[in-house]
């Protein structure tokens, strides 16, 4: 006797995806990677991270760590000297007390995000975020089902976010949350000090969540950054060894939550990941004893921003937001193309130059730009405007 077909029933998705955007930053990165793996020359404009390796101490803490032999599981928080040493380094940059016990290793700015907003957040509330900004705020709070709220930027303001923003937004219908960073993704532009007060203000007023991601401080050209617990003492901070630490691949970052914060993110980071891991944290407060270094490598960041703002309007590129920190260069290109993502295709197949279309940072008027990364070499900058001139004539 045949035995009958069982049918089978393939589960669905769920439906949150739908809402989760792809970061094409990564895609772009993973397009570059496919023509070098062809034999094609690929100069990498599209993601930011430093080119530079991570800072000697930092190696030299780590290797120490493996010759000690177990690697195990840290407190959820993280180790308490690197907390201590984190804590300081408010105190020692900004002139802000902080304590460790309000200090929460992550891995990577990333993990304290999710942190943050399952901390902070309920299903349905609504946070406010910048067009153009960071793509991973929206998705990740998409996948939270917390709403975004988009702030447009504009040339008036100098392409930051302001308290009559939020104040008309929140009219509209109240916000939860405002999530701001300075020095911006992709742009590099800046809050000043006055501007970062009444947001904050605006916070403490209307009883509304301040996320501040400070993942560029220390990368910044000719002013000081300020950080947001400065105005707001239950603003939450976050940070990373990613960027000015030249620590990208180590995952390893930070949050500084206030007092009634610190137990619901611990019992969260213990169910999410357990904790942080034990080589990148003792590798992250080493990381601490390089800054001639790391101010050396800033330096060259410094030398090819002031190239490409010198070079690029000579190639017909010159639209540009300000760019007082970060490592990227945001550009207007409407008067080349309307289809950024087909523009950096395009860039990528025929000149052989990685960029990132601007629909990854503003689904408004993201077609019409474009972030190039300045956190590569000298020479590698130089060879990408040559290849951009060259393509573009």
């Amino acid at each position: 006797m045949k035995q009958a077909e069982t049918k089978v029933i393939v589960p669905e998705i769920a439906k949150r995806i739908e809402r989760v955007l792809p970061f094409l930053a990564m895609d772009v990165l993973a397009a570059a990677a496919l023509r070098e793996r062809k034999g094609h020359s690929v100069i990498h404009m599209e993601v930011g991270q430093p080119s530079a390796p991570a800072p000697k101490p930092a190696r030299e803490a780590a290797k120490a760590a493996i010759d000690l032999g177990r690697i195990g599981y840290t407190e959820a928080l993280g180790i308490a000297p690197l907390r201590e040493r984190i804590a300081k380094h408010y105190t020692e940059q900004y002139a802000v007390p902080v304590t460790a016990e309000s200090i929460v290793t992550t891995t990577g700015s990333s993990a304290g995000f999710v942190l943050a907003f399952l901390a902070m957040f309920n299903p349905g509330d609504r946070v406010a975020i910048t067009a153009p900004g960071y793509p991973a705020y929206r998705s990740i709070l998409e996948a939270l089902d917390i709403e975004p709220v988009f702030i447009k930027l504009n040339r008036e303001d100098g392409w930051v976010l302001t308290a009559e923003a939020l104040e008309k937004a929140h009219a509209e219908k109240p916000l939860q949350g405002v999530l701001i960073m300075s020095p911006a993704n992709p742009s590099g532009t800046m809050v000043n000090g006055s501007g970062l007060s009444d947001i904050a203000d605006f916070c403490k007023k209307n009883g509304v969540w301040l996320i501040s991601d400070e993942i560029y401080h220390g990368l910044t050209y000719g002013v000081e950054p300020e950080t947001a617990l400065k105005y707001n003492e239950n603003a939450v901070v976050i940070n990373s060894f990613s960027k000015y630490y030249c620590m990208t691949g180590w995952r390893i970052g930070w949050i500084v939550v206030p007092k009634q914060l610190v137990r619901a993110v611990e019992t969260l980071a213990q169910n999410l990941y357990i904790s942080a891991p034990y080589l990148s944290q003792v590798a992250a407060m080493a990381a601490f004893n390089a800054k001639d270094d790391l101010e050396k490598i800033k330096l060259g960041y410094a030398a090819n921003r002031s190239m490409l703002l010198e070079e690029l309007p000579k190639i017909g590129i010159s639209d540009m937001h300000p760019v007082n920190g970060a490592f990227y260069i945001y550009a207007n290109v409407a008067h080349l193309t309307d289809d950024s993502l087909a523009f950096c295709r395009k860039v990528l197949n025929e000149a052989g130059v990685a960029i990132t279309p601007g629909l990854d940072f503003d689904p408004f008027d993201g077609k019409h730009h474009i972030r190039l990364s300045f956190a590569g070499s000298a020479k590698d900058c130089r060879e990408a405007v040559s290849r951009l001139g060259t393509w573009l004539k």
